[in-house]
């Protein structure tokens, strides 16, 4: 039984890198690229009333002129600020900004680890237009995964527009057409409407956990999907260590704590949390971590 439940894990895993990515995925965004993402004071940053996100709903919140802003270059008008669990595991977010009367928020998204640092930003060409669906309305929407570094408890959302984006527009497609795409009818020539965009509107946050999504969207089974951008890092330290000379192999006691943790993680099922210990036991020098993790997953088939 144990091998056919591995199997079809390993089957699902390669039928989903063979799915060609979503529409709103910018393959040729790096999330961690922050080059070009504002400057924001720490203090300004501290000063902000970040929202608690609940998981099992989906959070709205309404921009207005009214409503919390930054003084900040590259950023105009309202900002909407969230706190996200970081102890759950992976976190699928997905953000959509709806289309009112001709008009819509282009959203970027500056993401920031529990002692509020820059770690990826998506600018508003992250998030392309979406048609309306049966429940949903027109839209700019795109989907972020995020895997937290081991030992945060928060991270952060920063969602705000910017000048250029105020400068520019998002062509919609014409309800008319949708109407004769979806029927098989003649789609009619007509133009299609267009949306400004404006300092306020309406988002949508949806954050879903998964401390076991490593398994099939992850780089184990080479997935062509897009990766998770890790939040934050545990190990400032032992990382500059390791960036200026090789690791020194570890002590016989905590190359046994990673081991015995690396095998009880996969034998829970916990494989994302297996791989973030083994990641952390060869960031410090270990030579077995890999070896365990290899053997632990082909023990559980």
């Amino acid at each position: 039984m144990k091998k056919k439940t591995l199997s079809a894990l390993c089957l699902s895993a390669a039928l989903l890198a063979s799915l060609a990515l979503p529409a709103y995925a910018d393959i040729n965004l790096v999330p961690q690229d922050l080059s070009a993402a504002p400057t924001i004071p720490t203090a300004s940053l501290q000063r902000l009333s970040w929202q608690p996100v609940d998981t099992s709903r989906v959070q709205s919140t309404l921009l207005t002129q009214g409503g919390t802003q930054l003084n900040v270059a590259g950023i105009s008008g309202p900002v909407a600020a969230y706190s996200l669990p970081a102890n759950q595991g992976e976190l699928t977010v997905t953000l959509s900004s709806e289309v009112a009367h001709n008009q819509v928020f282009a959203p970027n998204v500056l993401v920031l680890d529990e002692n509020l640092r820059p770690a990826a930003w998506f600018p508003s060409r992250f998030f392309s237009y979406q048609q309306p669906g049966v429940m949903s309305a027109d839209r700019l929407e795109g989907v972020m995964k995020l895997t937290p570094a081991l030992g945060q408890q928060k991270i952060y959302l920063l969602v705000f527009t910017t000048a250029q984006d105020l400068s520019q527009t998002t062509t919609l497609v014409d309800p008319a057409k949708a109407y004769a795409r979806g029927t098989g009818h003649a789609v009619p020539d007509i133009p299609d409407p267009i949306a400004r965009h404006g300092l306020e509107g309406k988002i949508k946050l949806k954050v879903s956990t998964s401390s076991a999504s490593s398994i099939l969207v992850g780089p184990l089974f080479g997935s062509s999907g897009p990766t998770p951008v890790t939040v934050g890092n545990t190990q400032p330290v032992a990382q500059a260590a390791a960036r200026t000379a090789p690791a020194a192999p570890l002590v016989d006691d905590t190359e046994s704590y990673f081991n015995q943790s690396i095998r009880q993680a996969v034998d829970q099922g916990n494989i994302d949390k297996a791989l973030k210990l083994l990641d952390e036991a060869e960031r410090l020098g270990s030579t077995s971590a890999r070896k365990t993790f290899i053997s632990s997953v082909k023990g559980k088939g």
